[in-house]
């Protein structure tokens, strides 16, 4: 009889289970396999309520078992060994299918798989940690909107800590996933929110990085070239600090992160992790200097509370430091979207080209002309395509015409260089460290009906390529739960972690939610 413990022979509880806790089963004699077979039987109880995960890795057991051998053999593995992920569909897995939540796009759905060849960068790297990844997570169709996946070809995504509420987009399922321990940790991904947004939505640590600190090839795009980047959500501040330190760095895969080489701190993102990561702090307000639209007077009433603990733990609070900078008059919200600024987002063609010629010789598809007559019953760029309201951008239109030429991105980019001139001006002249804002304005919106998300710094650091760590801080009367975001300088990860990880060690909001089983 086989003496090596289980999940279940120890009474091991997954539920809300961080990597110090993993690490705590591991020394504890509890395998890698045992901890996967723990974590599968969750997602055959609750997954298929919730509809977080949509394509399952064959190959996680097989995964798990060689983690335990290397193990018994003695090798030193890194925290994130034997640890049971997810990765959001958009991001190529070699041998799954990529689908972006388009029902085009999948064979399920009676469209074609897009099978890579290769992994992605980010995906090689948590494979290189020794990650189980137990499968794929849910998306709206092309990543497109920021607040749900209910036109997945896989069905809507529920929200775990709201069912009857948005679950946040387009990193639905993976913040799902997380939210209702079906997965210790995962990948998400971001254009305009699809971090912030779901991590918030479901009261979890979401870190959006600085553009190109962590590579993005490989991944659909909606804006490679200029705003998209891809970061992790967990339930703890230490496990998402500790996964950025697998993501970040240079590859030559990805020629845009050169940008990061030097940028990552001596010791790693968890270096800063200290409890009193906020004395002496000076942090930025919300205000209309940032954005002038108004917070609710119950988001208004969190804030207040949240401001009270933050200077508990011995940080100084400066009111709206951009009043009167112009920071909120760049803002040039998108005809037909919900406070949203697409600009940046013309890229996409060319982007896509990009993405199509990396999946390999083999693949349904190579060319944005092969993947345009794929789609074209619902064209996405077309009237009523998800992506229509690009046409509003001149140079939306030469990509187009042709997506191989790489395309004149001069004006977003002097964009990006004034967002930057005024930020960096702001927090020089304030000497500020950071700001700390609520991630939205107001609560979740029902999970139908239309509304979106309203959040507070999507557009701003997805432009102009800021950090941000959003991390529970309540709840409303509602239920929905309640985040905050910390932003700061280019490059700054690890010091909004310190902060984010002191705020969480002083207050303690993350709670598991209550969930429902079955279909």
């Amino acid at each position: 009889m086989d003496a090596t413990p289980t999940a279940l022979s120890v009474g091991l509880d997954i539920v809300e289970m961080t990597l110090a806790d993993v690490a705590d089963a591991f020394a504890g004699g509890v395998t890698a396999e045992a901890l996967t077979l723990a974590f599968l039987d969750r997602i055959a109880t609750y997954n298929p309520h919730y509809n977080a995960i949509i394509v399952m890795n064959p190959e996680a057991l097989d995964d798990a078992r060689a983690i335990d051998a290397r193990r018994a053999a003695g090798e030193a593995l890194g925290p994130l060994a034997g640890v049971p992920v997810v990765i959001k569909d958009p991001m190529d897995m070699a041998g799954l299918p990529t689908t972006a939540g388009w029902r085009f796009l999948s064979a399920r759905a009676g469209g074609v798989d897009l099978i890579p060849e290769t992994d992605s960068p980010v995906v090689a790297r948590m494979r290189a940690a020794g990650c189980v990844m137990l499968g794929k997570t849910n998306v709206p169709v092309l990543s497109a909107t920021g607040s749900h996946a209910n036109d997945s070809w896989a069905g809507p995504t529920l929200n775990s800590a709201a069912p009857d509420c948005l679950p946040g987009g387009s990193s639905a399922g993976t913040a799902t996933a997380v939210g209702a321990s079906l997965a210790v940790l995962g990948l998400a991904e971001e254009t305009g929110g699809s971090i912030q947004n779901p991590a918030s939505a479901q009261g979890l640590v979401g870190i959006k990085p600085t553009f190109a600190l962590v590579p993005n090839a490989g991944v659909v795009p909606l804006a490679g070239s200029t705003r998209d980047v891809v970061g992790p959500i967990a339930r703890c501040v230490r496990d998402a600090a500790l996964t950025l330190d697998v993501l970040a760095g240079y590859t030559s895969e990805d020629p845009k992160t050169v940008a990061g080489i030097g940028k990552r701190p001596k010791g790693g993102y968890a270096a800063k992790l200290d409890t009193n990561g906020l004395r002496g702090k000076r942090l930025g307000l919300y205000g209309p200097g940032w954005r002038d639209l108004p917070l609710s007077a119950e988001a208004a009433d969190l804030y207040e509370r949240a401001q009270g603990e933050i200077t508990a733990c011995g940080a100084t609070l400066i009111a709206d430091p951009f009043a009167g900078t112009g920071f909120a008059a760049l803002a040039e919200p998108t005809e037909g979207l919900n406070s949203f600024d697409a600009r940046g987002m013309e890229s996409v063609p060319y982007d896509l080209h990009l993405y199509l010629q990396r999946l390999g010789s083999n693949a349904a598809l190579r060319s944005v002309a092969a993947f345009a007559e794929a789609t074209a019953d619902e064209d996405a760029f077309g009237p009523k395509g998800v992506l229509h309201y690009l046409h509003q951008y001149p140079a939306f239109e030469a990509i187009l015409a042709d997506p191989t030429r790489p395309p004149n991105l001069s004006e977003f980019l002097a964009l990006r260089e004034a967002y930057l001139e005024i930020f960096n001006r702001v927090m020089d002249e304030n000497g500020l460290d950071g700001l700390v804002f609520p991630q939205m304005r107001d609560a979740l919106p029902p999970l139908h009906g239309g509304r979106a998300i309203n959040e507070t710094t999507v557009c701003e650091i997805n432009i102009a390529g800021l950090p941000g760590v959003t991390l529970p801080a309540g709840a409303y009367d509602s239920g929905s739960p309640f985040n905050l975001i910390f932003v700061g300088r280019m490059w700054s990860e690890a010091d909004l972690l310190g902060f984010a990880y002191a705020y969480e060690a002083a207050t303690g909001y993350r709670k598991a939610p209550s969930l429902v089983a079955g279909g």
